[in-house]
């Protein structure tokens, strides 16, 4: 059993024991930590927290759950000289990430075409396990893409800039290498570019409930009843192989001794072997970023036959699963670290350099997606969240059981049925898969974005509702 303590409203301490070097900060209620004691989430955050050159605290956000080495909705920071780095602190789907759009639709007009909308989607976005794309490109082009991200994209056609302007890193992480990227990575990924995938990946149509500021709504183009597109996917199969190719190597190279948990393998960060996988990582994020431009502009060319006036904007496209190198103030002193967000999300406050120029006053859009069937929420960054989270908040709702328990214990069909009858229209190619993603195996949105909100590591800005959902 893991000692935790409550220190402040939503904050809990797993004080500094044995072999940690920081102590472990969990923000969250009472709810969600019970939650979290029903798995390994706690026992995640005190291992991380031995990890060399960590600094500060090991961090986990309101809908952490358990996960690979890290929870998810872990996050942690490493001194560039002495931390380290790790494919456990990042996942396995690297750079798995929401784009949210928004158009000049209204719900009623959206309404008239609902079906005819979804079922176009579809069609036009593959989606489901191993599913390849239509878009086709040689292993040059590729080495393009994984460099340029949703740029490179945009370059060859589909798109505009205002797109990857409107994404973490313009779209692009910086230190990509394909060189360091697998012959298998690359032959997984190859054909995949512009597909969702399955597990918890979807495409979602949904309209504007409640604006909570309207200021900050205006700046980012949300008014009521607006209909919108959040899409969720990340690097597929190429992200998978990276992270499963770098997990061997360094445990080839350093074994485990001294580790608390296996998972938790890693390489210094100034290692030749460190510095690979964060090329490599770099890489397969700009694929998932490459990934989401494509679908964008199917998205824009499907709906232009079915509503010829239609404007599709990209608002923001947000990272998690991901490591990167940020300035961040530590004990009174701006240094550059290594921040692993695993299932957690950037939320800066105003003025940082990393944010779209057309936002920096008001702040980083955060991209809250709900399980299916439940609201999400489009909330902006702060900065009580760069002094409590390194600029980090949660990335949905979180888990509350296993995908194995879900499939055991719910049925899709009765799902399907049910989001019917809420107005919810659902496609997939796999109707058990809807038991998996089902609301009843996440936690309460409500709740989890409740907690953040009353902290102030990022602050409610709308509410999205969904009209139809398309799941992997």
């Amino acid at each position: 059993m893991v000692e935790i303590n409550k220190i402040g409203k939503n904050i809990y301490e797993i004080p500094k024991t044995g072999s940690m070097k920081v102590p472990g900060l969990v923000y969250a209620s009472e709810t969600l930590i019970e939650a979290m004691k029903q798995d390994k989430t706690l026992e995640q955050v005190k291992n991380v927290a031995c990890l060399p050159g960590i600094l500060q605290a090991s961090i986990a956000v309101a809908d952490a759950h358990q996960g690979y080495g890290f929870s998810i909705g872990g996050v942690a920071a490493f001194d560039l000289d002495k931390g380290i780095i790790s494919p456990g602190g990042v996942g396995y789907d690297i750079n798995c990430s929401v784009r949210l759009l928004k158009t000049n639709l209204k719900k009623k007009g959206f309404l008239e075409k609902k079906k005819e909308v979804v079922e176009a989607l579809f069609r036009k976005v593959p989606s489901g396990v191993g599913r390849g794309s239509k878009f086709q490109i040689t292993r040059k082009e590729l080495d393009k893409l994984l460099e340029g991200g949703a740029k490179y994209i945009v370059q060859k056609g589909f798109g505009v800039d205002e797109d990857f302007l409107h994404t973490e890193e313009n779209g692009a992480i910086p230190g990509a290498n394909p060189e360091k990227v697998s012959e298998h990575a690359v032959k997984r990924g190859i054909g995949q570019v512009g597909t969702l995938g399955a597990g918890n990946h979807f495409l979602e149509v949904q309209f504007v409930d409640e604006i909570f500021d309207d200021e900050v709504a205006k700046t980012f183009g949300l008014e009521k009843d607006q209909v919108t597109i959040m899409v969720h996917c990340g690097s597929r199969g190429l992200g998978h192989q990276v992270a499963s190719d770098y997990i061997k190597k360094m445990e080839e190279e350093y074994g485990f001794a001294g580790l608390p948990d296996r998972e938790l393998i890693n390489a210094p960060i100034n290692s030749k072997l460190g510095r690979e996988y964060y090329a490599a990582m770099a890489c397969a994020a700009n694929f998932a970023f490459a990934n989401k431009q494509l679908i964008t502009h199917w998205i824009r060319e499907e709906l232009k036959y079915i509503f010829p006036e239609i404007k599709v904007d990209v608002v923001y496209d947000v990272c998690h699963n991901i490591a990167k190198f940020e300035e961040h103030e530590i004990n009174g002193k701006k240094m550059k670290v290594c921040v692993h967000r695993k299932g957690a999300t950037r939320s800066f406050g105003p003025g940082r350099k990393e944010i779209p120029e057309d936002y920096r006053k008001v702040r980083q859009p955060v991209i809250i997606p709900g399980s299916m069937g439940t609201a999400s929420y489009v909330l902006v960054g702060t900065k009580k969240a760069e002094e409590l989270t390194f600029g980090s908040t949660v990335h949905g709702a979180g888990r509350l059981s296993s995908r194995t328990k879900a499939l055991r214990d719910l049925r899709g069909e009765k799902i399907k049925k049910s989001l019917n009858e809420q107005g919810i229209e659902v496609k997939t190619m796999d109707i058990k898969a809807l038991a998996e993603e089902a609301p009843q195996a996440y936690k309460d949105i409500e709740e989890v974005v409740r907690v953040v909100d009353e902290l102030g590591i990022s602050k409610k800005v709308a509410r999205l509702k969904p009209l139809g959902v398309i799941k992997g």
